[in-house]
């Protein structure tokens, strides 16, 4: 067994002690192969190049992971200090081609890369008090403290894998060899794939919150459907069975690629597999740090337009119709297969973590119940964009890991690769990336009467959202106007300059754009993913689409288009960011207005944004903060409450009265009405807020 690999923590047990032990056995382990992964790299220099131009130098991956960990302790209050704020906010965001991912090199100025190793040793240490000292519960939940320590361990898992993808699309020039990192060694002529049949299954995904083993959001739910018989390639695509697509012209002959797959073809020239080489007229093959003559048995490493385009070729070429198989089929050959879930299944009998090679194998090497590869060599991609299953619920700790990936344009991918590990290798995870995404991926064919998976739905699902939707694109009520309306109409009155504005807390994005009809350019802002995606769809996309309560489960849809709300010439002047308001990226800066909307009360510490607001302001930029000073412990702890209590001199504090000494010194305060706003939670129940406004001037 390879030093690199390791199984999961299980979440239950007798003895706490050994759990905590495991614990940090698990997390050591991954720290240190996540490090492991960066002595690929030739130098420090190296650091500092993409591997390509939709992604951030290596030095925001090298750091991205330890900040992660401490970005959600800070969350979820586990802790309530930052270890570096200026790493945990230039590390934060940025790893899925979103429009919210900000991987413009200008926006950043790069910490040396001692300097990140040297971060990483003090969370580390500080991941590891915790391990030892938190309170301890068994079996651990999604609601204990520990549960944020898996799910950073897990998520550094992904970013292992991940960081070697990019790895290995950089230059060869700039990687070095790592004698842990071995590619398989040998190679043949490739297996003639042939099809099996899989038996008809009633198929039941999703797990319970109860489960032996972490999980993400999505994974938790129900879904069932009843999967026909239907036939599988008894083998995955091999390099050279996808070699004949290549040399039959796949790649030139338009009508095997749909028109997201043509608009790859023109972006990347692509004219072959990201991995190939085509040098003097013969393919070699890419490994993690050599060119190699060309494994005919290894599995092809594709995406998933050239997957589907290969279907459609042989689909041609055979007279018989293949497809990627649907989420469901998979998990019929799964079944069929004979697996068994960690820690039943010994990793010995597949190609994963890390256990056999550092690269791919031969297709015809690991055999489950005669189909080969079900688990392990690469990714498998599917034709189910990746949704969430009944009682799809968020975790608070990390509310944008799976929903924005409910779009129709992230395709899940099945099985897990050599370079899988943790979560990645356990039977109910799932994960999606963009179809034109390079991954250790590949692809098995079926030849299926089951149905393809149906449209996504437009609607915004998500109940908190589309309340927000209603809120600020919906109706109006009991006379009460558009609070993000009247925010803007007063912003635009007391702002004497109109170059560029900041909306933060911009939830859905109602107010970011009400701003651009004054001023040049606007930024919205919002800690959740899930807000900003409601306001960058509406850019790119040209519509609000959402659910509104009416009793019980009923609900009418809504949908808003770009051209009615009048903001169709508005487009070049919003663009929306996920940040953190005590901790935001520097490069947010030289604004005119900033508008906080209902804000200051949900901070985990507002006194933090005060002392620092006024860096991000031109001179005689303005302020405004909203906030209806709904002060509550699950937001702020209550020795950082700015107002709503009585001090220790039994006098009570009012909001407005601390803000006025905070800011004095650097604001001058213009003026303070109050502002009403009315959110519906269904046809007959509303929430009626008063919101106080006040308005400051950089001094």
């Amino acid at each position: 067994m390879s030093n690199l690999s390791m199984y999961p923590v299980t979440l239950n047990g007798n003895d706490i002690q050994n759990k905590r032990q495991e614990i940090r056995d698990y997390f050591h382990n991954t720290f240190s192969l996540f490090e492991k992964v960066f002595e690929l790299l030739k130098n420090d220099d190296v650091f500092y190049r993409k591997s390509e131009i939709t992604r951030h130098p290596m030095i925001f991956y090298f750091g991205h992971t330890a900040t992660f960990f401490v970005n959600k302790l800070i969350s979820m209050k586990v802790i309530n200090e930052r270890v570096d704020a200026n790493f945990e906010s230039v590390f934060a965001v940025g790893v899925d081609e979103m429009s919210w991912d900000d991987v413009d090199s200008k926006n950043y100025s790069w910490p040396k890369v001692d300097e990140v190793r040297e971060y990483r040793t003090k969370v580390r240490g500080l991941v590891d008090e915790l391990i030892i000292t938190l309170p301890l519960n068994l079996p651990i939940s999604q609601e204990s403290d520990m549960w944020v320590i898996l799910m950073g361990i897990e998520h550094e898992r992904i970013h292992i894998e991940t960081s070697l993808v990019l790895h290995t699309q950089m230059p060869l020039e700039f990687i070095k060899e790592v004698d842990e990192f071995k590619a398989c060694s040998h190679s043949s002529a490739a297996p003639k794939n042939e099809m099996l049949s899989i038996k008809a299954q009633h198929i039941e995904l999703g797990k319970e919150k109860t489960h032996h083993l972490y999980g993400w959001d999505n994974e938790y739910g129900t879904y069932e459907e009843d999967v026909k018989e239907f036939k599988t390639s008894k083998y995955l695509v091999s390099n050279s069975e996808y070699m004949e697509f290549v040399k039959d012209g796949g790649y030139e002959t338009e009508e095997f690629w749909d028109d997201e797959g043509r608009e790859f073809l023109k972006d990347s020239k692509a004219a072959y597999p990201t991995f190939w080489v085509l040098e003097n007229g013969d393919y070699r093959y890419r490994t993690i740090s050599k060119l190699i003559e060309m494994p005919l048995d290894w599995p092809v490493d594709v995406n998933a337009l050239e997957a589907e385009a290969f279907c459609r070729y042989k689909s041609q070429k055979d007279g018989v119709i293949y497809s990627l198989p649907s989420e469901a089929e998979y998990r019929a050959i799964y079944n069929q297969s004979g697996l068994q879930d960690l820690p039943d299944f010994h990793e010995s009998r597949a190609n994963l973590n890390f256990y056999h090679y550092a690269s791919s194998c031969p297709v015809n090497e690991f055999s489950f119940n005669g189909i080969y590869d079900v688990v392990g060599n690469v990714w498998q991609w599917s034709r189910t964009p990746i949704r969430g299953f009944e009682g799809f619920e968020i975790h608070p700790a990390y509310d944008d890991f799976s929903v924005p990936t409910f779009d129709d344009k992230h395709a899940l991918i099945l099985g897990s690769s050599w370079a899988s590990s943790g979560n990645l290798i356990m039977k109910h995870s799932r994960y999606a990336f963009r179809k034109h995404f390079p991954q250790f991926a590949g692809f098995r064919y079926v030849i299926s009467e089951n149905s393809n998976d149906e449209e996504i739905d437009i609607y915004e699902s998500d109940d908190l959202v589309s309340q927000y939707c209603e809120f600020q694109y919906g109706d109006t009520h009991f006379g009460v106007s558009n609070f993000a309306i009247e925010c803007a109409k007063i912003a635009s009155k007391f702002a004497t300059k109109k170059g560029k504005a900041l909306d933060l807390g911009c939830a859905t994005g109602r107010a970011t754009y009400e701003l651009a009809k004054d001023f040049d350019e606007v930024e919205g802002i919002d800690f959740s993913v899930r807000f900003v995606q409601v306001g960058a769809n509406l850019k790119d996309n040209g519509f609000v689409a959402f659910t509104s309560k009416e009793e019980g489960d009923l609900v009418v849809n809504k949908k808003v288009t770009i051209e009615e709300l009048g903001y169709e010439n508005l487009r070049d002047k919003v663009s929306f960011w996920q940040g953190d308001a005590c901790n935001l990226k520097p490069n947010f800066n030289s604004y005119d207005l900033i508008i906080a909307t209902n804000l200051i009360d949900r901070l985990y510490n507002p006194r933090l944004f005060l002392d620092t607001v006024d860096e991000r302001l031109n001179e005689d930029g303005v302020l405004i903060l909203t906030s209806p000073y709904t002060w509550q412990e699950s937001s702020t702890q209550k020795e950082l409450w700015l107002g709503g209590y009585v001090d220790s001199n039994g006098v009570e504090v009012k909001t407005l009265d601390s803000l006025k000494n905070v800011m004095s010194d650097k604001f001058e305060l213009l003026h303070v009405q109050d502002l009403d706003f009315v959110i519906k939670e269904t046809a007959r129940k509303y929430q009626h807020t008063i919101s106080q406004v006040s308005i400051w001037k950089k001094r």
